[in-house]
């Protein structure tokens, strides 16, 4: 199995350079990532930071880096953070990935799922978990936020969720919820809201805030304004 699937989902319009990565846990469970581009470049998600934190998310802890070259943006500080392997191969085990996206988004609490994610985040450092549910035609991704040792390296719940979709080779979505049990309201940060405005222009975000209450906005109307250029290609 060569790694031309799993390349063919990264989202990669402007370098068009695809990426890709999968994480074996401790466990022996697979999990796969690739790059997600952003127009806005350093809010892009390397393949190996999003196979990581889809690994973290689902609860197992990576031991195995499987790359089609060493030459991947962040593999060597995934790898030393978790004494992880790498694994330079032309025949990654795609057939062994996880299957994250067969969960139907009908008869069930939207709040409740959420409210239960939030166990899952990892967040050592700030101690304020996010879940988030992501939502396309078929059900939905799960994502929770991750924080390792560097801060910089984490990554938002809105993005796992992102990461999950992509990497399953799905790029249309419904809607997206975001809760979290802490602050004033549940929002997603800037750096989200300008990966969701490409992503998502002009759908539904529900925010499921720490006191209870609800509230739904456009995508484009959380970041007026953003940062678009037709000069760039794509």
């Amino acid at each position: 199995m060569s790694w031309k699937l799993l390349l063919n989902h990264a989202y990669v319009p402007y370098s068009k350079q695809a990426e890709a990565c999968i994480v074996e846990s401790t466990n022996g469970l697979f999990y796969g990532g690739v790059r997600i581009e952003n127009i806005s470049y350093p809010l892009t998600i390397p393949a190996v930071q999003a196979a990581c934190a889809i690994c973290l998310s689902e609860g197992e802890v990576p031991a195995k880096l499987y790359v089609p070259h060493s030459n991947l943006d962040q593999l060597h500080f995934w790898s030393n953070e978790f004494d992880a392997q790498i694994v330079e191969t032309n025949t990654p085990p795609i057939d062994k990935l996880e299957d994250l996206s067969c969960k139907p988004a009908s008869n069930f609490d939207e709040l409740e799922r959420l409210e239960t994610l939030l166990d899952a985040a990892i967040t050592p450092n700030s101690d304020f978990p996010v879940s988030a549910l992501l939502f396309f035609k078929d059900g939905y991704f799960e994502g929770v936020n991750i924080e390792v040792s560097e801060w910089s390296e984490g990554i938002c719940a809105e993005r796992v969720a992102l990461a999950k979709a992509i990497a399953a080779g799905i790029q249309k979505f419904d809607t997206l919820a975001v809760h979290t049990r802490k602050g004033e309201v549940s929002s997603p940060c800037g750096a989200c809201r300008q990966v969701i405005a490409e992503l998502l222009p002009y759908h539904t975000i529900k925010l499921h805030h720490s006191d209870g209450t609800l509230s739904e906005h456009l995508s484009v109307d959380l970041l007026p304004f953003s940062f678009k250029s037709e000069a760039l290609n794509k």
